[in-house]
């Protein structure tokens, strides 16, 4: 890459990113990718074999997705071709064919790298589908999105999908210290203050070099730096959310089981991560409502007048008091006791619905407000409950012929507990009647 820098005339008069000169040489520079590259992993296997099938690699930004490609092409004496999904188009992606049909006469392959091929429509992926086929071109796409969501079948059948990892403390530790080497000084930093600037980059290699760039153009003699100075010289790195996509998603899960599992700390802790990564309050609002029901069910009965509640707050006092109301809903969810107990039963309940289809109720639980129809049996042996000793008559209100379903079995905990005597002194009382003792 020097190379073509000097040869071009660029290498005194554009100064080159840091990122840039930093970018890995060999496979072996590469950081927080030993899953696929270290010993005996499924890339390293693929290299040593002699064979390079198509790829896809799917991880977040800044974890080497491009440079990897470029480099696996040098190791299999590949032409490298690149173009980006978003401003490419079918024009673009003919040319390439074409150069790679006149490159193959010659006897050399083509690696083609396609960056965010999720862009692509399902028409342009699958124009790769024959060159792949017929091996013009080997494909390496990338992909911030979830391939199983983004990327048609048969392209996926085509090709292997491998994961790559945004970057650990540890990796993105390792950028800082070949930054300083290229730079030949330190960053001004404070212990603190380098753990910070790693954080702030969020598992993104690229970024953390960027912002030690920013670091380094400071003057040299000026004192270390401090954590709580750092906002002042470089812009804080937003967290990684797509509001449409598999993060969106994977996040209200995560919201959803640490407050099934009682996790408090973790819960508020998703909540806020999807609201710093600008998450429609409303939407978070909606999954707490659902929890309240399906999560927390009637173990605490006020859970879902809580959910409502708060809510009705959020919408009154907007932003940003109303998060107030949902830190305080998740705090009460996550800490209640809880039962799916009702959720579980009424998901019976419609299963048996859909197997007996169209059966009637019973003649005592049908209303007769017209002569035919009392004539026709309608509230026939009916007893209203209030008018018996007790208040409860015992009536049997499933149809007629079909055998009576213990749906609803709640637990021990919380109010459920108590919801079960209940339950369990109206069963009594119907085997008596039913019994005639």
């Amino acid at each position: 890459m020097s190379d073509l820098f000097q040869a071009a005339g660029f290498e005194k008069e554009t100064p080159r990113p840091l990122a840039d000169r930093l970018r890995p040489q060999t496979l072996d520079e590469v950081v927080g990718q030993d899953h696929l590259l270290g010993e005996g992993a499924p890339l390293s296997r693929m290299l040593k074999a002699g064979r390079l099938s198509s790829i896809v690699f799917w991880g977040p930004p800044g974890v080497g997705k491009t440079t990897i490609a470029r480099l696996l092409a040098g190791h299999a004496a590949l032409e490298f071709e690149q173009i980006s999904a978003i401003f490419s188009g079918v024009a673009d992606l003919r040319k390439v064919f074409e150069r790679a049909k006149a490159r193959r006469t010659t006897g050399k392959g083509t690696l083609l790298f396609v960056d965010e091929i999720h862009r692509f429509n399902k028409a342009q992926q699958d124009g790769f589908l024959p060159h792949v086929e017929s091996g013009l071109i080997t494909l390496i796409g990338a992909t911030t999105e979830n391939p199983s969501f983004e990327l048609n079948a048969a392209l996926l059948s085509r090709a292997q999908v491998f994961t790559l990892n945004r970057l650990d403390d540890g990796a993105l530790e390792l950028l800082l210290v070949r930054a300083e080497s290229e730079e030949g000084r330190k960053l001004p930093l404070t212990g603190e203050a380098r753990k910070t600037l790693r954080a702030m980059a969020d598992g993104d290699g690229r970024f953390v070099l960027n912002l030690a760039e920013e670091i380094f153009a400071e003057p040299e003699d000026r004192a270390l730096i401090e954590p709580q100075e750092l906002g002042d010289i470089v812009q804080r790195r937003a967290p990684i959310y797509d509001k449409g996509q598999e993060s969106h998603y994977n996040m209200a899960s995560a919201l959803q089981k640490s407050i099934r599992g009682s996790d408090v700390d973790a819960a508020l802790y998703w909540a806020a991560r999807m609201l710093a990564g600008g998450e429609d309050p409303k939407f978070v609002l909606r999954r707490l409502v659902v929890i309240a029901s399906e999560d927390v069910g009637n173990a605490d009965p006020q859970a879902l007048p809580m959910a409502i509640a708060a809510k009705d707050a959020y919408e009154f006092l907007g932003q940003p008091e109303g998060e107030i109301a949902i830190g305080q809903l998740v705090a009460y969810l996550g800490s209640a006791p809880k039962s799916n107990r009702a959720y579980a039963a009424f998901k019976k309940a419609k299963a048996v619905a859909r197997e007996t289809g169209s059966l009637p109720p019973p003649p005592h639980a049908m209303n007769a407000p017209t002569k035919l129809m009392k004539s026709l049996g309608y509230s026939d042996g009916y007893v209203y409950d209030h008018d018996t000793d007790g208040g409860f008559a015992g009536l049997n209100y499933f149809p007629p012929g079909m055998d009576r379903q213990d749906f609803y079995q709640p637990s021990n905990y919380g109010f459920d507990k108590e919801i079960r005597k209940r339950l369990d002194y109206w069963r009594r009382l119907r085997e008596e009647k039913e019994s005639g003792s």
